[in-house]
């Protein structure tokens, strides 16, 4: 399974955004956020305004994961 917090994390990161700077994008305090990395599923629509300001498709991750790990 796919630990969306990290993964979250991890795009922030790649993207060259700190912290404070995705924090204020979703008008959180910067413990939120890492309260955000350390779990490991997320409320929908949080997820979706994650994806917009990250211009980053995460139910598409999610489902390439998911299709990845089907068991038949």
């Amino acid at each position: 399974m796919i630990h969306i917090g990290k993964h979250i994390e991890k795009v922030v990161h790649e993207q060259g955004r700190s912290v404070t700077w995705f924090a204020n994008q979703l008008c959180y305090n910067r413990s939120n956020v890492y309260k955000i990395f350390e779990k490991n599923s997320i409320d929908i629509i949080l997820l979706w305004r994650i994806s917009r300001i990250l211009n980053h498709d995460f139910f598409a991750d999610l489902s390439f994961h998911l299709k990845e790990n089907k068991e038949d």
